[in-house]
């Protein structure tokens, strides 16, 4: 029996996303930018996907530019409002920020910006009057992650939002995890930028989207054609789009249902697995992405027992999941929003996330809560026996 729960990183392509792409591919391969009946027919495609994706976070499909994926979004949003400025100024982010919101942040560091990084409570979520204290007269951007893929916990968006727009700073959030997974409604949301990504909502690699409010200023990352509203030149990869428009349309369909689905079979996942000794639930439990399961396991040592370890053995067993920390070097380093959780460094080594997805079902959990228990009992006795040997 092979499992995939590692939703998270990526999802399958849906049929009906592959469909159209081949129909692109075959039919609509014109340059969307070029004047004849060839280009006409993919400049209809990728404005066809353009009302899709605005569609799912109720947009106007003018409001969204269409990128390579959610990292480029993330860049084309701290970037572009950096753009904008002769000198530095200063940003706010949390310190549970995916990589392609701490990376563009540091090299602005870099250049001179001022960086605040909002702390964070065990459950990984951002305290709403800490960001009112971090707000300077030169605040002009405030980012926040919507649902942190490593431990599930939704952000008070809402909240945050409305705090930075009313002192006169714009306000992003990755939703990457979020959009397709739950209601996004940007015009009831004091959001002025906000990620999305193709491949997370069972659309193809390759295909992002940024959603800029109208009358938000920014600059593009690099020159060219013009493209996007001239904020993303370069030829746009209309299948790829094409089949990301489909994804997000049929996410916005299925999107009631598919929540609860995985809602009950994410409670009851934990609810296997909360009594299992060393294993400590991470994320805030109710404030939740509805597919997300995460643990940190107490007794990680980074060298025997890690989070690493656990997702080779459960591959051997069929089962994919997906570990926090990193290896650099040959040297495994914990993961940063454990730490940033205030988790202790080797605790941080043992975070593993279960993310469930169309194709997982009720029986599965039974299946994996069994195969992980017997897993960590193993690596107990492992660990147990390699210290009476030691003594």
């Amino acid at each position: 029996m092979q499992i995939y729960l590692d939703y998270s990183a990526t999802t399958p392509t849906r049929p009906e996303a592959i469909a159209m792409m081949q129909s692109v591919l075959t039919q609509q391969w014109g340059n969307p930018s070029s004047l004849h009946e060839w280009g006409n027919r993919a400049a209809l495609v990728l404005e066809t996907a353009r009302i899709q994706v605005a569609g799912l976070i109720n947009a106007t499909p003018e409001s969204i530019i269409f990128t390579s994926g959610g990292t480029e979004a993330n860049n084309l949003a701290i970037m572009g409002v950096a753009r904008c400025y002769s000198v530095p100024q200063h940003l706010i982010i949390s310190s549970v920020e995916h990589s392609a919101i701490s990376e563009p942040v540091k090299m602005l560091e870099s250049w001179g910006w001022e960086v605040t990084r909002l702390a964070v409570d065990t459950k990984g979520r951002v305290n709403p009057n800490d960001l009112k204290a971090a707000l300077q007269h030169n605040t002009v951007l405030v980012s926040i992650i919507y649902g942190q893929s490593e431990i599930g916990t939704i952000q008070p968006i809402a909240e945050l939002g409305k705090i930075a727009q009313f002192h006169g700073a714009l306000f992003h959030t990755d939703a990457v995890q979020v959009a397709g997974r739950l209601a996004i409604d940007v015009n009831n949301l004091p959001i002025d930028l906000l990620s999305l990504s193709s491949h997370k909502l069972y659309g193809p690699l390759g295909a992002g989207a940024l959603y800029v409010r109208s009358g938000v200023e920014l600059r593009p990352l690099f020159g060219g054609g013009g493209q996007e509203n001239k904020l993303r030149s370069g030829t746009q990869a209309t299948p790829n789009i094409a089949g990301f428009g489909v994804a997000a349309q049929l996410a916005a369909k299925e999107l009631v249902t598919e929540k609860q689905r995985l809602i009950q079979m994410r409670d009851r996942l934990f609810s296997l697995l909360v009594d299992v000794p060393g294993l400590i639930p991470t994320g805030d439990p109710i404030d939740r992405l509805p597919h997300h399961v995460s643990f940190c396991l107490e007794y990680a040592d980074g060298k025997k027992i890690s989070g690493k370890t656990l997702v080779r053995q459960l591959n051997l067993a069929g089962i994919a999941i997906s570990a926090g920390s990193a290896c650099h070097s040959g040297k495994l380093t914990p993961s940063p929003i454990l730490l940033a959780m205030g988790y202790a460094p080797k605790a941080a080594l043992g975070g593993i996330r279960l993310t469930l997805g169309k194709h997982t079902q009720p029986a599965d959990i039974d299946w994996i809560a069994m195969v992980l228990k017997q897993v960590l009992e193993r690596l107990a006795k492992e660990q147990l026996n390699l210290m009476s040997y030691s003594v």
